[in-house]
């Protein structure tokens, strides 16, 4: 008997991991279809799709399950998950990550938001919402986000075996850092045990706009541009960047800065707004006004750099960044930034 809870009409249980680079989805999709392979023998494949191999750009793994005397000849990116995880609560900003969710799919996100806030969000019905507040806990543990989503989604996917998953991050981590051992095992127990479920009914309203019937291309030959046309230009002015961080951002204190231009220095996407002004002595001098959130990546190296603590880390909840941005704009007159 099989111990797949549902099957598509091609007999594959599939999951679909969204996330950005540096969290580690990559790795947990390659892990999650391990353990159901090796631990429940079922047949598995996973894959992963990705443009730039960097920190913050967008990436998709895709898991795909089935019985032992089912072949896998699909290897096409998951269009209809049953399951969907997202690294990242900032991304559904950018990306329809709920694009496609069955009927009767679970979502799961790693957030500090209630599910009932991000259901409204999202406008989904007929899927369960499952919420878990993996960076806290990989902060906490000092581990990665990862392996806490790893935790909620074998709790998700009730059919796979907690203790297979136990045995995969042993492998995986006892013979180069034997340290990380049990620090991950600890940080996927509290993935597992510290997930929140709310199922939601489907709505008949056509007020709600229920996207997971959607999952069919945007454009098409009828509905293509005329060439040459740029529809997406090359700015980001008017782009919410928060998914392409990965939880934190500098928070800067005016008072106890020195304008030293430490910050300044290690900053490799120019995101400090300085002014030009005069000192006590009336001598003239750059004076650092606050950070530009549009082009801040979330690296923190600027906190490193900081020698008085006017620069913090700061969790990005809700609209942080930009309540508290500094903004810069070309002025095309004279030359120059200006704020």
């Amino acid at each position: 008997m099989s111990v797949l809870p549902k099957k598509n009409t091609l007999g594959f249980y599939e999951i679909r991991l969204e996330s950005i680079g540096g969290l580690g989805a990559n790795l947990a999709g390659k892990m999650l279809a391990e353990a159901g392979v090796l631990g429940l023998g079922l047949n598995g494949c996973n894959f992963s799709s990705y443009g730039s191999e960097k920190k913050g750009s967008p990436v998709k793994s895709f898991i795909r399950f089935c019985d032992p005397d089912v072949e896998i000849r699909d290897h096409s990116p998951i269009e209809h998950p049953h399951v969907i995880g997202v690294f990242h609560d900032g991304l559904y900003k950018m990306v329809d990550v709920a694009k496609g969710l069955q009927d009767e799919g679970i979502l799961l996100i790693n957030s500090v938001k209630q599910p009932a806030q991000i259901q409204q969000e999202l406008q989904i019905s007929g899927c369960t919402i499952a919420v878990i507040d993996a960076l806290s806990i990989a902060l906490e543990e000092k581990t990665k986000v990862n392996t806490a989503m790893l935790g909620a989604l074998f709790r998700t996917c009730s059919f796979l075996n907690p203790e297979d998953m136990r045995k995969v991050i042993r492998q995986t981590f006892e013979k180069k850092y034997p340290h990380l051992v049990e620090p991950n095992i600890r940080t996927f127990d509290r993935g597992y045990n510290e997930v929140v479920f709310k199922h939601y009914h489907k709505e008949t309203s056509e007020v709600l706009n229920i996207k997971t019937a959607a999952g069919h291309p945007q454009l098409g030959y009828q509905t293509q541009p005329i060439g040459g046309i740029i529809t997406a230009y090359g700015n980001t002015i008017l782009k919410d960047m928060s998914g392409s961080r990965q939880g934190f951002i500098p928070s800067f204190d005016q008072e106890t800065c020195i304008n030293c231009a430490a910050c300044d220095n290690v900053c490799p996407d120019d995101c400090f707004v300085w002014i030009e002004g005069e000192d006590k002595r009336g001598r003239k001098n750059m004076f650092l006004q606050g950070i530009d959130y549009q082009f801040c990546k979330g690296c923190l190296k600027c906190v490193e750099a900081c020698p008085t603590g006017s620069l913090t880390d700061l969790r990005e909840i809700g609209n942080v960044a930009t309540e508290k941005s500094v903004k810069k704009r070309i002025d095309s007159y004279k030359g120059g930034l200006v704020t």
